[in-house]
């Protein structure tokens, strides 16, 4: 049975930002889970969520927040599961904060941090995470990658053809 990726808002106003990894969840076929928890208003809830979500069947958590980003390094502190953060943009300092607060885990308690606002990235890094036990998920990466670069390929040649124009 393939493993879920736990996708954690500190915040439902980190929605916005946190549907491109949802979307990329879904394209690549990962079940998910997305719930809000916040490292300073449901502690408790967090910390309980984080101690139970390998028994529960997730194999990575994703953990966006912005501000004071605590989120991703109180779920780490409470699992061995990897822990990918999102440090969100907000209006303080452009999500600078947050990115600061969720790369600079102390020793022990890594969290794996994506750029600002880089959900897209979290999701896919956390797949990859994945598909080292998964060949199928591992194949669709595989698959992604080349239309990554078949897309660049076609780009440039309508550049080249274009050329003239510029």
């Amino acid at each position: 049975m393939s493993k879920k990726v736990a996708v954690i808002m500190g915040s439902d106003s980190d929605l916005p930002v946190v549907k491109s990894a949802i979307a990329v969840l879904r394209n690549f076929g990962v079940d998910y889970e997305v719930r809000v928890m916040s490292a300073h208003r449901t502690p408790d809830a967090a910390a309980n969520f984080s101690k139970t979500a390998k028994e529960n069947g997730f194999g990575v958590i994703i953990a966006a927040a912005g501000k004071a980003a605590h989120l991703g390094g109180v779920l780490a502190a409470h699992t061995i599961l990897p822990v990918i953060g999102i440090p969100i943009k907000s209006s303080t300092l452009d999500g600078l904060d947050a990115l600061l607060a969720t790369v600079q885990m102390p020793s022990g308690i890594p969290v794996a941090t994506v750029a600002i606002d880089g959900a897209a990235n979290a999701a896919l890094l956390a797949i990859q995470m994945l598909a080292l036990s998964d060949e199928g998920l591992s194949q669709k990466l595989a698959d992604y990658k080349i239309q990554m670069a078949e897309g660049v390929a076609a780009k440039d040649a309508a550049l080249q053809e274009k050329r003239s124009e510029l």
